[in-house]
């Protein structure tokens, strides 16, 4: 069902600048900011989809929430397509003068990418955690190992959604028009949706609990207004409010400041007759305590994740440097393949990367080392910032390579001439690019799986997706601070429109040792971190 939903979703995003700029008469750079906002807004909504889901109605609800919103946006977003009343006129002929939208035309197109964003930001954080809730058994032994593999074949499938959707679906819009071009996603949608709700008697659904981020505003009260209660010894959990049903007995020695939270001052006055708060402002529950912490704890980890998607998120300059290569695999394939597809090859190295590893190199560890469950995903992450450093510095070496060559062959001042050096010298920062991203993406779903408590692992997705949304706030920033910095006094900027004039090599060296630094301090957070009962103590 997912899957199918990000194929109509994915396909509609390549494409849609070029919908914008013809139809809307937009310029290529507001029509880039729309779109930039669009997917930052889609991202951020995951966390909202994840605390509603979690704390108020469960994933089913959510995801169907979801599923409908989706629909509804792919479908008024088809009807600006089919209906010419609802676009703006077609430009003069003959001044070649282009009328602006109106107001409510351009209301009707944001709605649409409102709707998107909104039953992107509940079916995201919640998928996901969804499918392992079927397979999630604790009396399997090898309970682990289905989850991981469950996640890693998830991104590898969800991979291969992607390249569909930046294939098939984008052709179809290329040839055909958008009427059509928009009309598929809306059917592949109504498929997804109904797909799932016939299966509904068949899924296990959780059921959500209280709400989550009021548990956490409650701790941080009752926190600081116990700051000066002195803490019981560590072996003495007797005062611990565990709860009506307690799933935690006691809490965890780190961030111990937090467990003043749930410590029984009084049990005269704190508790009721049946065990529980009197006044759940003045009393937490151990659970309450741990699942703070569990957040608190993750973030740095999860901060440090930001530079792998800046790197990956470079590939708007990658695109102009193919566009200005040779783009024919072999002298006699005469049809040069589009600078835009060459992130397919990210995808991929991805999806070969998750067969490999779930299939080979998992069976190898467990007869040579004697490890049952692969890598820690600590140990893959670590690997995928370093692989990301490594895709950078590729990436440098090769833009230098190429902008010598232009130079030498008289086409500096060209930027839009072919030169005559092969695009395929591009393969390998993209493979690696896919690379760092399966190993890290994949690494952190899990371990934010793995570390969570089970009621809040639509958080741990939907915080993992607010990634994407930071690390795009990120890379904007630095874009224009690098290309600030180097154009003063009138020096040509680093990230010119001319890349035979500009340095984006330079560029890739900044993003390359900026890389470097993040690795040391993730080793740094992995090091302080301290990990529950499912994950292994070594970093290994």
């Amino acid at each position: 069902m997912n899957h199918l939903r990000r194929v109509a979703s994915y396909g509609l995003m390549p494409n849609m600048i070029f919908y914008l700029m013809d139809s809307y008469h937009m310029e290529a750079a507001s029509a880039t900011i729309i779109l930039s906002l669009w997917s930052a807004m889609s991202n951020t909504l995951a966390i909202f989809g994840a605390f509603l889901s979690d704390s108020y109605l469960g994933r089913f609800p959510v995801i169907i929430l979801g599923s409908i919103s989706s629909l509804l946006g792919m479908t008024l977003l088809w009807l600006t397509a089919m209906i010419p009343q609802l676009k703006p006129q077609l430009c003069d002929s003959f001044n070649h003068s282009c009328s602006s939208s109106q107001s409510a035309k351009l209301a009707l197109l944001f709605s649409s990418f409102g709707l998107m964003s909104i039953g992107a930001g509940c079916i995201r954080p919640c998928s996901i955690s969804f499918g392992a809730d079927q397979l999630d058994n604790k009396e399997n032994p090898n309970n682990q190992r289905v989850l991981q593999s469950f996640i890693n074949w998830y991104y590898a499938s969800t991979g291969l959604a992607s390249v569909f959707a930046l294939t098939i679906i984008v052709y179809i819009q290329d040839h055909w028009g958008w009427q059509v071009g928009f009309g598929v996603p809306v059917i592949l949608m109504v498929f997804s949706a109904l797909m799932f709700l016939l299966g509904s008697s068949l899924y296990i659904k959780v059921k959500a609990s209280e709400s989550l981020f009021t548990g956490f505003v409650q701790v941080l009260v009752v926190a600081i207004k116990n700051r000066h209660v002195s803490l019981p010894p560590s072996d003495f959990d007797a005062c611990f409010h565990k709860g009506s049903e307690p799933i935690v007995l006691a809490p965890t020695e780190n961030l111990r400041w937090l467990n003043k939270a749930c410590i029984v001052l009084n049990p005269d006055q704190d508790l009721n007759s049946d065990g529980s708060a009197s006044n759940p402002w003045s009393l937490c529950t151990v659970e309450q305590v741990e699942s703070l912490k569990a957040i608190l704890r993750a973030l740095p980890i999860w901060s440090a994740g930001i530079m792998v998607i800046v790197s990956i998120c470079q590939n708007s300059f990658s695109t102009l440097q193919a566009k200005s290569m040779n783009r024919h695999i072999t002298s006699g394939f005469e049809i040069p393949i589009p600078a835009g597809s060459f992130g397919v090859i990210t995808v991929v190295t991805l999806t070969i990367w998750v067969a490999l590893y779930d299939r080979v190199m998992i069976l190898l560890l467990e007869k040579c080392m004697g490890k049952q469950n692969g890598l820690s995903s600590k140990f893959r992450m670590g690997m995928g910032l370093v692989i990301s450093c490594i895709a950078m510095a590729v990436s440098a070496l090769v833009e230098t390579r190429r902008r010598e060559l232009a130079i030498r062959q008289g086409l500096g001042d060209d930027p839009n001439a072919a030169l005559d050096m092969s695009a395929m010298w591009l393969v390998p920062q993209y493979a690696l690019l896919g690379l760092a991203e399966a190993l890290f993406s994949i690494g952190q779903m899990e371990f934010f799986y793995t570390q969570f408590p089970k009621s809040m692992t639509s958080i741990g997705m939907a915080i993992s997706t607010l990634g994407l949304a930071v690390s795009s706030l990120v890379g904007s920033f630095l874009v224009n601070t690098v290309n600030f910095a180097t154009s003063r006094e009138g020096n040509v900027s680093w990230l010119d429109s001319n890349l035979n004039k500009g340095h984006v090599d330079y560029y890739y060296w900044l993003i390359t040792f900026l890389g470097f630094l993040n690795f040391v301090y993730f080793l740094i957070c992995c090091r302080a971190y301290k990990p529950n009962e499912k994950e292994s103590q070594g970093f290994w």
